[in-house]
């Protein structure tokens, strides 16, 4: 295991995805965040099935920063309940990983 993960997070659009990505990378939560946009979502909340356009956060961090990551976003984020999960990184560039860790 690298000791890294990526954490994912939907966010309402462009501005949102950008405010909330400079302020885990500026407070040093993140080491990298990547926006991606145009993602279409199909959902289930308050018992209907609903669709938006969201934009895709790919937050890269480490374990020990994730409780205060997933805080942060949750102080920043418009929705009630944000999308906020993170996947291990098992294998990876070790010059990139060695990076990451340096930056949170």
């Amino acid at each position: 295991m690298s000791g890294a993960l990526v954490v994912f997070c939907t966010c309402t659009d462009r501005a949102e995805a950008r405010r909330i990505a400079a302020s885990l990378v500026e407070e040093r939560l993140a080491a990298c965040v990547n926006i991606i946009g145009g993602v279409q979502s199909v959902f289930r909340w308050e018992g209907k099935i609903s669709e938006a356009e969201e934009v895709q956060l790919l937050i890269k961090t480490v374990p020990d920063r994730y409780p205060a990551l997933q805080k942060r976003i949750a102080e920043l984020h418009s929705y009630d309940t944000p999308e906020i999960f993170a996947v291990s990184i098992e294998q990876g560039s070790e010059k990139y990983l060695r990076w990451l860790q340096e930056q949170v």
